[in-house]
């Protein structure tokens, strides 16, 4: 069975025993890579959890077009008026060689809500997921009650802050910054989101600020209770379900989608273990407050997310799998987190929605097979012991190292028996591979060409069928060689 390492990333290298990283590096000069371009790869697949810088501001600053500068493409979605931002909520960015993830908080405007109280809702989810903060101020209009609300949230959080100036388009906007020396959060960096004046300034800022490793590190707390997310659309039963689990009701369950107000974190006993689990219900909505309170959810789901290091995605069966499933359960994937799926109501299936949810599942889940699934129902507690086995193992293959010899025979196998197929007269093929690091398992593929999607599927596909995997995202990267090297 493949070896497992419960070591944090900053051991990772070390892992590799120095005889066999000589000889892994000797192997890879044999085969015409630069051994400096082979450290690189390796530092950036074998980087761990990256910090989190949160945007954060009231609406219409032009956090999304600050958000959209720092990770150079139009990803967050820009529009001329306030509040359109949903969806997506965290991406990655580097700067100056440092990688980082970013959430963007771009503003949903409630007026049902009280503006006040929905950027302070934003502001807090986010801020909880953050190790730093970037408070985007408009400087032609200056610091309002608004702003002046948030800084209040900025000074409890006791984050790193970097105050923001934006829409200081040229020197004349320069004395409009210096106004909000008045806000306490020291120097305003002054920023043209729009232009690009000023952000690479306001970024050198960041970075100081920064931690290189977020302060809520895997490996910080050995022995300590394993954190757990439970993620799931609004209603589909997460409170329920921890109420189940914790054998009271410690949880507010309320039949209206989305009662649960504040992010609640549970220490509980279940299997002989101590987990600490993030409920992460969706927040209270009204009908015409319905987009904005998804925005929130996904927000707050983020945030759940970057706290935990597994997560329990709970889909309600009674209900056809929804956008809103699959976006929830891609969130998690691409934070890299162990997953299990827990199939919520399954008391009240009849046969014919069985046959249904069956088909659905195989044709919109097929992406996350690896997945442990569990049959339960929070309301009479079907199934819930299933719950830690499913945990656990998908923990167990979030954690696993596969040594880099067993690697590379497996390898040699798979392009013996399934070589690549011929493009343009050019049979790539992969020459070795190491794994870079663990939670979530990285690889890292060093080839003489260019490497198809299928085919980086079909390795994937391989590497769980060899070495498990159950419950993990497996990432792998592919190197590919720039210069021929001698041939073996």
């Amino acid at each position: 069975m493949s070896e497992q390492s419960h070591s944090g990333d900053h051991q990772e290298h070390g892992a590799l025993g120095e005889a066999e990283y000589a000889e892994f590096m000797e192997l890879a000069v044999e085969e015409g890579f630069d051994a400096e371009e082979v450290t690189d790869a390796l530092d950036d697949a074998g980087h761990g959890p990256l910090p989190v810088l949160a945007v954060v501001g009231r609406p219409n600053v032009g956090k999304s077009t600050l958000v959209n500068r720092i990770i150079g493409r139009r990803e967050a979605v820009v529009e001329d008026r306030p509040g359109v931002t949903r969806d997506r909520v965290t991406y990655e960015a580097e700067w100056s060689g440092r990688r980082f993830k970013i959430v963007d908080t771009g503003g949903w405007e409630q007026d049902v809500l009280g503006l006040h109280a929905s950027v302070a809702a934003q502001a807090e989810f986010a801020i909880e997921a953050a190790d730093a903060v970037v408070f985007v101020v408009d400087a032609q209009v200056g610091a309002t009650d608004t702003d002046e609300a948030v800084v209040k949230l900025l000074r409890r959080a006791g984050k790193p802050v970097v105050l923001c100036a934006n829409k200081v388009d040229g020197p004349s906007g320069e004395a409009d910054a210096t106004y909000l020396w008045a806000l306490g959060l020291g120097e305003p960096q002054p920023v043209s989101a729009l232009h690009g004046r000023g952000t690479g300034d306001m970024l050198d800022e960041v970075l100081r600020v920064l931690p290189d490793a977020p302060a809520q590190s895997f490996g910080a707390m050995p022995g300590g209770p394993r954190r757990i997310a439970l993620i799931g659309r609004p209603n589909v039963g997460k409170s329920s379900l921890l109420n189940k689990v914790a054998g009271e009701d410690r949880v507010v369950v309320d039949d209206t989608a989305g009662t649960t107000r504040d992010p609640v974190d549970e220490l509980i006993e279940l299997g002989g273990r101590t987990w600490k689990f993030v409920d992460t219900a969706g927040i209270r909505r009204r009908t015409h407050l319905q987009e904005g309170a998804d925005y929130y959810a996904s927000l707050r789901t983020a945030a759940a997310l970057e706290k935990a290091e597994a997560a329990i995605v709970l889909v309600d069966v009674t209900e056809s799998i929804s956008v809103q499933d699959l976006r929830i359960i891609g969130m998690a994937v691409d934070a890299g987190r162990a997953l299990v799926i827990a199939y919520n109501k399954w008391d009240q299936l009849d046969e014919e929605r069985r046959y249904y949810l069956e088909r659905e599942i195989e044709r919109e889940l097929n992406q996350v097979r690896w997945a442990p699934r569990v049959n339960v129902s929070a309301r009479t507690g079907r199934h819930m012991e299933k719950l830690v086995p499913a945990v656990e193992t998908a923990l167990a293959g979030w954690e696993t190292r596969v040594p880099t010899g067993r690697l590379n025979s497996f390898l040699g196998e798979i392009v013996a028996s399934h070589p690549h197929p011929v493009r343009g007269g050019k049979q790539p093929r992969i020459l070795f591979g190491t794994q870079a690091g663990t939670r979530p398992p990285r690889f890292v593929l060093f080839a003489s060409g260019f490497l198809e999607a299928g085919y980086r599927r079909f390795v994937e596909r391989r590497l769980r069928e060899e070495f498990g995997f159950e419950g993990t995202p497996v990432q792998l990267s592919v190197r590919v060689r720039e210069k021929r090297g001698r041939k073996k």
